[in-house]
């Protein structure tokens, strides 16, 4: 006969159940960057804001990615880099880091 395997039903990042601080804390990081990037990005006299969030977000997320562990951490991280990437290019075309 099979085995049930236990089941957890509470938000973690850590699905291996281990630690991972650095990887949680650049999910985290990132998601918070995209999102001031893209909410700052619908104000175009705020184009500095949200071009560089975004591209702090843009790093934040790819370094995240690379170094990731678990399969909810990359979501998270794609999630903050799309974020990310979409205010980083409406602040760039809103006048990008010199006005214009």
């Amino acid at each position: 006969m099979a085995q049930q395997a236990a089941r957890t039903h509470h938000l973690t990042f850590n699905t291996d159940g281990q630690a991972h601080p650095l990887e949680n804390t650049l999910v985290a990081v990132t998601l918070l960057l995209g999102g001031i990037a893209i909410v700052s990005s619908i104000f175009d006299h705020l184009h500095l804001l949200s071009s560089l969030t975004g591209l702090a977000g843009i790093i934040s997320g790819g370094y995240g990615q690379f170094i990731s562990v678990t399969t909810a951490e990359r979501f998270a991280l794609i999630i903050g880099l799309g974020m990310a990437a979409v205010g980083f290019y409406l602040g760039m075309a809103h006048g990008g880091f010199f006005g214009g």
